[in-house]
């Protein structure tokens, strides 16, 4: 039987498989589900600070008498007290009940609350903590150096602040995401998740109105993370990546891992399949490894990686004339 255990940011994990930061992980019972069919490891859904801002402007909204600054700041912090600790409830009970690593995710947007949040977690005894990090700016003024400026405030900061390891969930729209995970690794980040998707908008062309379009990753999403988890995990090797986005099958995961990723994240097919894809996917994992003669992860992992392949200029390559030159 293959041994299928991996290491992620220092954290020993049975199996690559993650399950990521979503509904499928935001309670006991669905995360139950989870364990049971397999899974190496869940990332809690997170904890949104732009949700919890918006639930204290709603409670100041449709209150009374809350006319007052006291009264103002009792229920902003109250609702954030309460949004806190609901999450850390749900820390303490994942990590009394689950003997899988707990990580915990926080999504904010300001630099102060990252280290409150982040604080409260590690005290509440997560494993890991995932900061999904997106700065959407549209200031024509603002310089692309200084938006990666606060994703390094950002690490630097929670780093100072913690003990336990943390991974940044990153997009894939940096001008150099391999000097970016460099300088976020130096300022102390033991793993980055390649890559973050984020809601896209759409026009309904009827309505004339604006929409979302499908929250849901397909299987040809995976050459989006593919190209970079390569990349990434050669020219960065003291850092841990955690591919996501497009992971659907047994055959990504095992590209995913081929390329160089120390874990592989799973959320759409779940949605999808079912908690029981977990153990197909795994099953095929293994199965593939015993037909290939690999005892271990290790065995395989980033053999098909930037430097380890003939040609490393394939990885880079972003013309597709050579292809489709010939086609009419």
């Amino acid at each position: 039987m293959a041994n299928l255990n991996t290491s992620y940011m220092g954290l020993n994990l049975k199996n690559p498989i993650i399950v990521s930061s979503s509904g499928l992980t935001s309670s006991i019972d669905k995360i139950s589900k989870l364990v049971e069919a397999g899974a190496g490891a869940v990332v809690l859904k997170s904890l949104f600070e732009e949700q919890i801002n918006y639930e204290i402007n709603n409670q100041i909204k449709h209150g009374e008498g809350y006319d007052y600054p006291e009264a103002m700041d009792y229920i902003a912090g109250y609702t954030k007290d309460n949004s806190v600790g609901e999450y850390i409830k749900l820390i303490k009970e994942a990590k009394e009940k689950f003997d899988i690593p707990v990580i915990a995710s926080i999504n904010c947007f300001s630099a102060n609350e990252w280290i409150d949040f982040a604080k409260k977690i590690e005290d509440a005894g997560a494993d890991a903590i995932e900061l999904n990090v997106h700065i959407v700016n549209t200031d024509k003024n603002v310089e692309a150096a200084v938006i990666e400026g606060l994703y390094y405030t950002i690490a630097e900061n929670i780093a100072k602040a913690i003990k336990i390891p943390f991974s940044i969930k990153l997009g894939d729209n940096f001008a150099n995401l391999v000097a970016v995970v460099n300088k976020l690794y130096a300022l102390g980040a033991k793993g980055v998740v390649l890559f973050n998707r984020f809601y896209q908008p759409d026009i309904d062309i009827n309505k004339l109105s604006l929409t979302s379009a499908s929250v849901f990753s397909t299987p040809s999403d995976i050459r989006r993370s593919l190209r970079w988890v390569a990349i990434v995990s050669d020219k960065v090797d003291q850092i841990d990546v955690s591919a996501s986005t497009g992971n659907h099958d047994g055959e990504a995961v095992i590209k995913q891992l081929l390329a160089g990723a120390s874990t592989v994240q799973l959320c759409s097919t779940i949605y999808k399949n079912g908690a029981q894809t977990i153990s197909s996917i795994i099953n095929e994992l293994s199965y593939w490894m015993e037909d290939k003669g690999f005892k271990s992860i290790d065995d395989f992992k980033g053999s098909m990686s930037y430097r380890k392949i003939s040609d490393p200029a394939q990885y880079e390559r972003a013309q597709f004339m050579k292809y489709f030159s010939s086609l009419d």
